[in-house]
């Protein structure tokens, strides 16, 4: 076992660990990157410098962060934006009573600012077109087959490297739910690998303009990445199969909606619709169902 690096983080902000967090669990319950228990999360990632794990854990007024492997320094150095400490919520006003008290709610849900490009992508493109349930399942099962194991004293999965992706086959992306034009846009987003990474230091929407750029790279996918990857407060991704309908049901009573119809409720919000997202997602409103569900497949198997 590598010998840990660790440092303490000020909270100048309210902060639930979990909640804040929850975003970076990317394959659902069982993703092998990252463990949550009471009063702490472990997480693997690389960086730069290689890979990491790291523990946060709450104490008081302070965030205890330790990690481990070659990528330490540059995980600890990326804690308080990680922790959310640098999210800044000042210009969010909300007007819709149901906002409000989720605001008050929820004031310890910080957005996420990992740094980490490429990591955030990965899940992205493996949702595209598909239901939840099957994108995290296969996403799980690729990140076991070809990620590495995490360094310290937890069991954990490093996510696998674009370098790695970028040289498996496309039908090696098979067993994991990938037909051949997702694991394409994988391979191609793959090995612009660096060039992704370097999108962290640019203004969200900049970041998310030059996204779209690449093959199979549009507006939902662009906005999930730089939620997470750079703490956008803005990011809304359109075309999600079930948000407008969140959205329409939460902030007007209407069990269904559009994209447009979304933006249009959102819009008094701009510059923060991800956070008003966020936390319509934590309070859990949903609008009833109706009509099928999108049918579950076992690409895996054909």
């Amino acid at each position: 076992m590598t010998t840990p690096a660790g440092r303490s983080v000020r909270l100048t902000r309210p902060l639930d660990l979990t909640a804040t967090l929850a975003p970076l669990s990317r394959g659902g319950a069982g993703d092998p990157s990252i463990a949550f228990s009471p009063g702490e999360v472990w997480r693997a990632t690389r960086n730069s410098e290689g890979v990491a794990t790291v523990r946060y854990r709450r104490d008081g007024a302070t965030a205890e962060v330790t990690a481990w492997g070659p990528g330490a320094e540059v995980e600890l150095e990326r804690a308080p934006a990680v922790l959310g400490q640098d999210d800044d919520d000042s210009g969010f006003a909300p007007g819709h009573p149901l906002l409000r008290d989720l605001h008050r709610r929820f004031a310890g849900l910080r957005l996420t600012r990992t740094g980490a490009v490429f990591e955030a992508l990965v899940p992205a493109v493996f949702g595209q077109k598909v239901i939840g349930l099957e994108a995290r399942r296969g996403y799980r099962r690729m990140v076991r087959e070809l990620g590495e194991p995490a360094p310290g004293p937890v069991p954990l999965v490093v996510p696998p490297s674009a370098a790695t992706l970028a040289r498996t086959p496309y039908w090696a992306f098979h067993p994991f739910a990938l037909e051949q034009r997702r694991a394409t846009t994988l391979i191609i987003a793959a090995s612009r690998g660096d060039w992704l990474e370097r999108l962290a230091s640019l203004p969200p929407e900049s970041a998310r303009a030059l996204l779209t750029a690449l093959p199979g790279i549009g507006a939902w996918t662009a906005a999930l990445v730089t939620g997470s990857a750079l703490g956008d407060p803005d990011a809304v991704p359109v075309g999600d199969y079930n948000l407008p309908n969140l959205v329409s049901w939460a902030l007007a009573g209407e069990p269904r909606g559009d994209d447009a119809r979304m933006l249009e409720l959102l819009e008094p919000y701009h510059g923060h619709r991800g956070r008003a997202i966020r936390l319509l997602e934590a309070g859990g409103a949903r609008p009833p169902r109706r009509g099928p569900r999108l049918a579950f497949r076992h690409l895996e198997r054909a």
